[in-house]
């Protein structure tokens, strides 16, 4: 497969996940504190086709969740987000992933503290690059503080174990940092 964006694209995640110029659907990876809700959320949204969670950007091959959450392996909870840019685009997606997030937090979201809770937007090409930047730009201009949102190139991304795919569906009494009217108000989403 060709890399036409000029962004090396790695070679432990497959050319499969990498989102195609002249494909009807895209793929960002948000890491947004716990995945279990971050995930919940964006299967909420309209225009979101599918996710997976996952470990992104750090520095273990294959880690599991025990690794992750006590070896220090760098890796970030991330949400892989395929979506329809017909019916919401990065820009939007990312507006709605600021709402579920404390922008301002370094290693931490809701009662979640460590690394592997960090927030972070991973992309895979210059375009996505360009809207993210943009975005964060405006998102800046809402606070004086400097924003701890990380926006840096997809270097890796391993699956999570299968336990964790869908885990509020699967338990949904379980833990979540995100408000439940949060999951009803992505639902409703339309836009403008």
């Amino acid at each position: 497969m060709a890399n036409t964006n000029n962004v090396p694209i790695p070679t432990n995640i497959a050319a499969t996940q990498a989102p195609q110029p002249d494909s009807s659907s895209a793929v960002i990876y948000l890491a947004g504190g716990c995945f279990w809700g971050t995930q919940h959320y964006f299967d909420c949204l309209p225009g979101v086709i599918q996710t997976e969670v996952g470990y992104a950007n750090g520095k273990t091959a294959n880690p599991t969740y025990e690794q992750v959450k006590h070896e220090n392996t760098g890796h970030a909870e991330t949400v892989k987000v395929t979506f329809d840019p017909a019916r919401i685009s990065l820009a939007e997606l990312l507006e709605q992933y600021y709402k579920v997030i404390d922008p301002l937090s370094r290693n931490k979201q809701g009662g979640d503290i460590g690394v592997q809770y960090r927030t972070g937007i991973y992309y895979t090409n210059d375009a996505q690059k360009a809207v993210i930047e943009a975005s964060l730009a405006r998102l800046q201009t809402h606070y004086t503080q400097k924003l701890a949102v990380e926006a840096l190139p997809l270097s890796n991304f391993y699956t999570a174990e299968e336990y964790h795919q869908k885990y509020l569906e699967k338990n949904p009494d379980g833990y979540c940092h995100i408000p439940a009217a949060m999951f009803e108000s992505a639902r409703n989403y339309h836009r403008m």
